[in-house]
């Protein structure tokens, strides 16, 4: 074994040839298949706006999706508000 350091035929100052840079967004490709319920639906759709952005960028759109996706779920437990004409006496 030989010590790089110690090799004169190493170049410790060469740079490489061609420079690496980050790859861009890619598009996750997940298929978001419709529920039914209209609400649900538009923040699941939101979460195409992820696709186009890094993935620090994606963090934003990701807690949206999630706070919608949670409302959505609470109004579920919430007691039915009567009508207009439903309080009868």
């Amino acid at each position: 074994m030989t010590d790089e350091a110690a090799d004169p035929r190493v170049d410790a100052s060469a740079e490489p040839a061609e420079s690496v840079e980050p790859a861009g967004p890619v598009a996750l490709g997940v298929v978001r298949t419709p529920t039914g319920h209209a609400g649900v639906d538009a923040h699941l759709a939101r979460l195409a706006d992820a696709d186009h952005l890094a993935a620090d960028g994606r963090v934003e759109v990701y807690e949206d999706v999630h706070r919608g996706l949670r409302e959505a779920l609470t109004a579920l437990d919430a007691p039915p508000v009567p009508g207009p004409y439903e309080n009868r006496s």
